[in-house]
């Protein structure tokens, strides 16, 4: 039951996060002379270039990054992106309709809508969903980079050149105004998205303590492809212990907790690594 509930509240989060960043991108960013980053970003450019419906460039380009996520990131993260960008769409074709005016400047209507924006990325990506293919491409290209050098390696670079495309782009097809008014929004999503995400983009350590360290190493491996540390420790009142330390993304840590939950009796703790050297 308490499942369920979890669920339920993960899929609200996420239908309400995709409503508020299309409400955010069709009412206050386009209407001043901003657009929004990553994937959605190139949709919004190919609207403006070729006069197309807004929305069903947003579902063409989407399509093939929602098809990967779904194949190589699994079932669960795939069919919760898919959703999420699904009422993405729905909502820009919704709010096209409704008249919408924000009567004040536009460096202020755009920081207020990249503050919007990043607040429903912020809920999505904590409910476990996501509606940007950028963050998806990042995603399976540092797992494959994981899985043949056997090393953890953070999102933020291939996301940060991913974007500076995107505004270059900006700043030769449109104009230097809007791809600066479009930065200033990255900058104000971002800052709102790490502060309620603890920057997603970074390599997450999960240390557990668990008496069952074999077997909770095996399934992380079998399931996530992932090694552990496993180091001897020792609990005032839970006595010998193994600890375990594993590093992940932030979009595989639903399904390591999932793996946790089902062990039974293990304490974890999550915090952001910056930089691992070797």
């Amino acid at each position: 039951m308490e499942k369920r509930i979890e669920a339920a509240f993960a899929w609200l989060g996420i239908t309400i996060g995709a409503l508020l960043a299309s409400f955010s991108v069709v009412c206050i960013l386009i209407p001043n002379d901003a657009i929004d980053y990553g994937t959605a970003g190139i949709a919004i450019i190919t609207s403006k270039l070729s006069g197309w419906n807004l929305s069903v460039c947003v579902a063409a380009i989407f399509a093939p990054f929602l098809l990967l996520g779904f194949l190589i990131l699994g079932r669960r993260f795939g069919v919760r992106a898919i959703w999420g960008s699904a009422v993405y769409t729905v909502g820009l074709e919704l709010f096209e309709k409704i008249p919408f005016e924000l009567n004040t400047e536009h460096f202020l209507a755009v920081v207020f809508g990249g503050a919007i924006l990043g607040a429903g990325l912020s809920l999505i990506l904590r409910s476990g969903g996501c509606i940007d293919g950028s963050e998806i491409f990042a995603n399976i290209v540092v797992r494959k980079l994981s899985d043949r050098t056997g090393r953890s390696f953070s999102m933020t670079y291939l996301l940060i050149a991913f974007n500076a495309c995107v505004y270059a782009a900006v700043f030769l097809l449109i104009n230097r105004n809007a791809a600066l008014m479009s930065l200033l929004v990255y900058v104000v999503a971002t800052s709102v998205i790490n502060h309620f995400t603890d920057r997603f983009e970074a390599i997450k350590q999960v240390t557990i303590i668990t008496k069952d360290a074999k077997g909770l190493a095996d399934e992380i491996h079998r399931q996530l492809n992932k090694t552990c540390t496993i180091m001897n420790s020792f609990g005032m009142i839970s006595g010998e212990n193994k600890t375990l330390i594993c590093y992940v993304n932030y979009f595989e840590l639903p399904k390591m907790k999932e793996i946790i939950a089902k062990s039974g009796g293990a304490f974890t703790t999550i915090s952001t690594i910056d930089e691992i050297v070797r």
